[in-house]
């Protein structure tokens, strides 16, 4: 077995800082009450030429936004008491190992005690080795290919930071891959259209810009700004703006992460059987540990797995050999084979990468994952994410109602709503499958006082199998979306009872229902 390493760094360069170019400053957000944000820009690795401009940029988006911005490469400014004085932090382009034990301790206070967080481009090829960075920036630098156009889909148009942008977005970057796809931790905002460009190594699911909560305090990141040109982009401008007036709790957004079905998330080295794999210790794993030592047709096994209903999986690997194919087989290692995922070498032992795959749907309960390769050691396995078929109903698509009517929203999809609800109406919608029932996320607009959505079994006053908070959003027309689990029933009604003061609550444009 080759010696695992412990990490790879970037390959490290240095380039003089430039002068920052005059750029106009976008639209002052008047409302906002003054505050202060760091740029932080100390680099121990490749050091971008764009971060000169990055700082004007900021520092120009602040003059016209009400905020002002200190910048430093000095990480002695990462004192509890320093950063106190800040409603946010930009890792402007970073890279290496920037802060020593006492700063990383007294940012990690700052935000988890309700501080912001904003990374932009190579804030992911930073602190590989601090375990809470990696959680707070969501996923780290794998490579990059050439500076090239590639087309960005929009996820998510009602955050501040995307409000702005059409359903899709043509620019010209350097495209980062990453390591691990965060959208399961993460709410992402935008993502890559990998067939647009050349270089794209996270089959078809590429985050690019994503958002999310540690405790009390806020995180963004965005690979975009690697060239200077992105910076005088009024696009990419307001996305930054948007991010720091996020972070800094000047304006809400979505960015609470996915429902993850329970049922669907299996540790490589929890298997219920297996034939030649052995536990390996590796401390970036979840869990620190995986299945290792995987040679040509060794193969684990798990049992209790609802195969009817899966629609892919997501493989989790390190290697630092030749790699190989991971079989995914029903009932047996020759059983019918659903789908089957390539493991290139990954750099070392201890970086991982995940890799998605459609999957086909099995009677079957065991689930068999077969090791093919040239040689011994060929990579290691962390864990397997099914993905579980999910059902959407429409708000407006109810089987009974009480209190309701159908609104007309033009953003809304298929352009209408469950609207015009007041305290205590509700809306039933049949046919649904709650047994397998693992979370909700519903999407809904709110101009009055929002309140609260009761998901009841079979009737109104049904079981509580799970309730989610709804917020004024603004406007009838701007929607947002949360998530929260729900418990199992053996009913196939589904009541959602609306509660909550007086007069129109809030309107219910859709809801999806996850499988475990």
């Amino acid at each position: 077995m080759p010696t695992r390493s412990a990490r790879r760094w970037f390959a490290a360069a240095t380039a003089g800082l430039l002068a920052a170019a005059s750029l106009s400053p976008a639209p002052a957000s008047a409302a906002d009450a003054p505050y202060k944000v760091l740029v932080f820009s100390k680099t121990a690795g490749f050091r971008h030429s764009s971060i000169g401009t990055g700082i004007a940029a900021v520092q120009s988006l602040g003059a016209a936004n009400n905020f002002t911005v200190t910048a430093t490469e000095d990480a002695a400014a990462f004192t509890t008491a320093n950063l106190a004085q800040y409603q946010s932090v930009v890792f402007m382009s970073t890279t290496g190992d920037v802060l020593n034990d006492a700063q990383q301790t007294a940012f990690e206070s700052y935000i988890r005690g309700g501080g912001g967080y904003v990374g932009v481009h190579a804030a992911a090829d930073t602190e590989y080795s601090w375990p809470f960075y990696g959680t707070l920036v969501g996923a780290w630098f794998a490579s990059h290919p050439a500076i090239q156009q590639a087309s960005v889909n929009v996820e998510d148009r009602s955050h501040p930071a995307t409000a702005h942008l059409g359903a899709t977005w043509t620019r010209t970057d350097e495209w980062y891959n990453y390591q691990t796809n965060p959208r399961a931790t993460a709410h992402v905002l935008a993502s890559l259209n990998e067939s647009s460009y050349s270089g794209g190594t996270m089959s078809g699911d590429h985050p690019i810009t994503w958002c999310k909560t540690i405790d009390s305090g806020r995180s963004f990141y965005t690979g975009f700004g690697h060239t200077e040109e992105s910076y005088a982009d009024a696009n990419f401008r307001n996305l930054l703006l948007g991010a720091i007036r996020y972070t800094a709790k000047r304006v809400d957004g979505n960015c609470a992460a996915p429902v993850a079905p329970s049922g669907s998330v299996y540790q490589g080295e929890a298997w219920s059987s297996t034939g030649g794999v052995q536990v390996a210790n590796h401390t970036p794993a979840v869990g620190g540990k995986t299945a290792g030592y995987i040679d040509n047709n060794d193969w684990i096994a798990f049992n209790g797995v609802n195969l009817a209903n899966v629609t892919g999986v997501t493989v989790r690997t390190s290697s630092a050999g030749a790699g190989g194919t991971v079989e995914l087989r029903a009932g047996s290692t020759t059983g019918t084979l659903l789908g089957s995922v390539a493991v290139a070498n990954t750099g070392s032992w201890d970086t991982f990468r995940d890799v998605f795959t459609p999957l086909a749907t099995s009677t079957n309960t065991t689930l068999y994952l077969v090791f093919k390769g040239t040689g011994s050691s060929l990579f290691d396995l962390d864990q397997i994410t099914l993905t579980r078929a999910a059902t959407t109903r429409q708000g407006e698509a109810w089987s009974s109602n009480s209190g309701l009517q159908v609104a007309a929203h033009g953003t809304a999809t298929g352009g209408q709503t469950a609207g015009f609800i007041d305290n205590n109406d509700w809306a039933a919608y049949t046919g649904l499958t709650l047994s397998s029932a693992a979370g909700v996320r519903v999407k809904w607009s709110s101009a009055g006082a929002g309140g609260t959505i009761e998901f009841r079994a079979g009737s109104a006053t049904g079981a509580l199998l799970g309730s989610v908070a709804v917020a004024n959003t603004g406007s009838w027309d701007t929607f947002r979306t949360a998530a929260v689990p729900l418990s199992t029933n053996a009913s196939t009604s589904l009541y959602l009872v609306f509660r909550g003061g007086s007069g129109s609550l809030f309107d219910v444009d859709e809801f999806t229902l996850f499988n475990a």
